[in-house]
């Protein structure tokens, strides 16, 4: 990666982060790094997996998210607030990419923090499955030796966690092995987040200072597929996406879905 483009592509996210309540367009912002729209869409694009667009709506997103936990304002409010001044676009955007609509997300942090923290201290009710069906990935997670939390491992349709993945898992304990399978064929991302164990429900859902993990290049899926890869979760840097998607629900969800069969 290219440093200068890299250091263009942060300044640029830091205004947007700074500015969300104002009207922003990529000729604004390709202005402001000194580069063509066409030139710095491709820099973008290419320093953060992401377009500008999906970027800044991830990061509205994010704020939003941020807003709903910190203060009881109205909805209206907080979509103005971060440059959504429609309450449809507001729910319909946060619905899209966090998984639930933004009075949900309030309502269940709490229950789903609870959920979450049952499984400190024991296993969840999948370790240890094997699946021999396919198409399968087997993946097995570097993370750092005093990291204590819960792992969540999916495969995404581009490489950032900005909606619901197509399959997906975690681990948790002294547990660095996962499979995923149930996959569509068609090409995908596997990515990785690391969440500390906390006491504070924020920590679950507001995850800027997460680690992460992802494979650089795309795994293409079809009937057959029979992969081993591995995943190194690392700090997460100024330029990475926010990660969106609502983990401890997905989390749920699988747990819930596993249960019932």
């Amino acid at each position: 990666m290219n440093d200068e483009h890299a250091e263009a592509v942060r300044q640029t996210i830091q205004y947007m982060k700074e500015h969300l309540d104002e009207p922003m367009t990529t000729e604004l912002l390709a202005d402001l790094a000194g580069y063509s729209p066409y030139h710095f869409s491709r820099i973008f694009k290419r320093v953060t997996g992401i377009s500008v667009r999906q970027y800044l709506s991830a990061l509205r997103v994010e704020s939003g998210k941020t807003e709903l936990l910190q203060s009881p304002s109205l909805l209206v409010k907080i979509g103005m607030n971060i440059g959504l001044v429609s309450p449809g676009t507001f729910n319909t955007r946060f619905k899209q990419l966090v998984g639930l609509s933004p009075k949900r997300f309030r309502s269940t942090t709490e229950s789903l923090h609870r959920y979450v923290n049952q499984y400190e201290h024991k296993p969840l009710a999948w370790t240890g499955e094997e699946s021999q069906a396919l198409p399968r990935i087997r993946c097995r997670i570097e993370a750092p030796e005093a990291f204590r939390g819960m792992i969540y491992v999916g495969l995404f349709p581009r490489p950032v966690p900005d909606q619901k993945p197509v399959t997906g898992t975690a681990v948790n304990l002294k547990n660095r092995t996962c499979t995923l399978t149930g996959m569509p064929a068609g090409s995908y991302y596997v990515l990785a987040a690391g969440i500390p164990w906390s006491l504070n429900p924020k920590d679950y859902f507001l995850l800027g200072k997460s680690l992460r993990g992802k494979l650089e290049e795309p795994v293409h899926i079809d009937r057959g597929t029979d992969l081993d890869v591995k995943i190194a979760l690392r700090e997460p840097l100024p330029h990475d996406p926010p990660i969106v998607v609502n983990l401890p629900l997905l989390l749920f969800e699988k747990d819930r879905n596993n249960s019932a069969r």
